[in-house]
Formats: structure tokens, C-alpha cells, sequence
């Protein structure tokens, strides 16, 4: 059901949190574009405006590495002056009530944990872009790290231990899914009694399947996106208004 305006949709979503034991939030780009990070598909996105390069591509090319790199750190203002948005911090106030016990996303710009919630109850489908890790052996590296060695040279750095490439710690297209991470989403979806996707297109999988795998397990479906999404028809509740407007009566005191 498409809600008719902002106030009923409000009025509806506050009376379903009201009523769910265990809600699980599932976020991507629309809940942090309020922050100004830009998101990557829609018109003037970046995707618009740069190739995303693939991970295969990324390991094969050390030209690929250094451009990687090179974007990573044009947008590094931006990432660095982002603070969590009236979406982050409603649902950081429902996790500290107790109503949601960790959340799932998609975003890879940190601001649920920065919001208040616990890093291990944050679901990072496709990683995180705050810091960097070996694709070899694994180890952590800051981006300040990488930063003075890639500015010194020139060239995207190889690891201190095992000389394989480091990169962003996040997924990218044809890499492979995180094991746990994608375990746990699957549990939260199926355990949980509400469901809200927020900010998503809903078209990137198979982390679209989320909801579907809630509905099917018997939780209700709640949809907050500007957009309409390929699975709003399954949707108990559908909010097409601003994230911030809509989620902002939940941020508490």
C-alpha cells in the first residue's frame, strides 16, 4: 500500500514500529545523499560520471589501482565532512530502545556506526570505504597509510606482508560477497517482524533479496524510497517521500 501523503505514512510507519518486537532496517544510498555523499545510479550519480572499475580489472591493472586510488581520495573531503543525517539517527534511537537488534546496508561510508550503533551490529553487504585491506593475506591499513605512500610515489601501494594489492575495504562489482556478512543478513531477515528498506533501488543483488526473504518469512515490508522500486506491489507500506522528513519524528529526544 503507496501511502497518500507524508503524514499518513508517518502515522502508519510510527504505528507498525509501535507494534514489531524485532525490526531490522535495510539501508542504501538514499538515507546518506541528506549527508551529501552522493549516491552512484541515479541522474548526475557517480556512476554517471565514472566507469565503476571492476575487480578483476583492479587486480590485472596497476594503472586501474592508481585511478582507484586517485578517486578514493578526490572524494576523501567529502566522505570526512559527512555527519549521520535525521535517517541515521532515527534508527540509531530505535537501536538504543531496543527495538532493532543490529541493521543491514549496502552504504559504505560508515555513518550507522558514527550514529551510534555498535560496529558489530552493523551488516556491511558491501563493505566500508573508511579503510583499506590486503586482498591477499587480509590486514587492515589505514587510508593515511595508503595515502603517503601512494602520494610519495604515485602509484597505489602493495602490503607491508604479503605484497599483494591493498584496496578500499569494500566490494566491489565481481568481487565476492562477504560470507558472514550475507549469513547474518539472512538471519536478520528471517527472524525479524518488520522489515524497512530505505534509501535502496532495490535492484543491486543479491542484496536486493533481503526484503523478499523477510515478506516470505513473515515479517511485513515497509518501503521508504523517492523512487518507485521493483518490489513495492509486495510491500505492506510504501513511502515515497524524503528519507529525512519521513524518518525524522522517529530521532527522539
Amino acid at each position: 500500500m503507496i501511502a497518500s501523503d507524508l503524514r499518513s505514512g508517518v502515522e502508519q510507519l510510527g504505528d507498525m514500529i509501535a507494534e514489531a518486537s524485532v525490526i531490522v532496517p535495510f539501508t542504501g544510498a538514499g538515507i546518506s545523499t541528506e549527508c551529501g555523499i552522493p549516491d552512484f545510479r541515479s541522474p548526475g550519480g557517480l556512476w554517471t560520471r565514472n566507469r565503476p572499475i571492476p575487480f578483476d580489472e583492479f587486480v590485472a591493472s596497476a594503472d586501474a589501482r592508481n585511478e582507484a586510488w586517485r578517486r578514493r581520495f578526490a572524494m576523501e573531503p567529502i566522505f570526512a565532512a559527512a555527519k549521520p543525517g535525521r535517517g541515521h539517527r532515527a534508527l540509531a534511537a530505535l537501536y538504543k530502545a531496543g527495538k532493532i537488534p543490529a541493521i543491514v546496508t549496502q552504504n559504505i561510508d560508515n555513518l550507522h556506526q558514527v550514529s551510534g550503533f555498535a560496529g558489530d551490529h552493523v551488516v556491511e553487504l558491501h563493505g566500508n570505504t573508511t579503510y583499506a585491506r590486503c586482498i591477499g593475506c587480509g590486514q587492515a591499513y589505514d587510508l593515511a597509510w595508503v595515502k603517503q605512500r601512494f602520494d610519495a610515489s604515485g602509484r597505489a601501494p602493495d602490503c607491508a606482508v604479503c605484497d599483494e594489492p591493498v584496496k578500499t575495504a569494500t566490494i566491489s562489482f565481481g568481487q565476492a560477497m562477504p560470507e558472514q556478512a550475507m549469513q547474518r543478513a539472512t538471519e536478520l531477515a528471517q527472524q525479524c517482524d518488520l522489515f524497512v528498506a530505505i534509501g535502496s533501488s532495490l535492484v543491486v543483488w543479491p542484496a536486493a533479496g533481503f526484503p523478499l526473504l523477510a515478506k516470505n518469512s513473515g515479517a511485513r515490508l515497509v518501503i521508504i524510497n523517492n523512487e518507485p522500486t521493483e518490489q513495492d506491489d509486495l510491500a505492506d507500506l510504501v513511502i515515497r517521500h524524503d528519507i529525512g522528513e519521513t524518518l525524522g519524528p522517529f530521532v527522539g529526544n
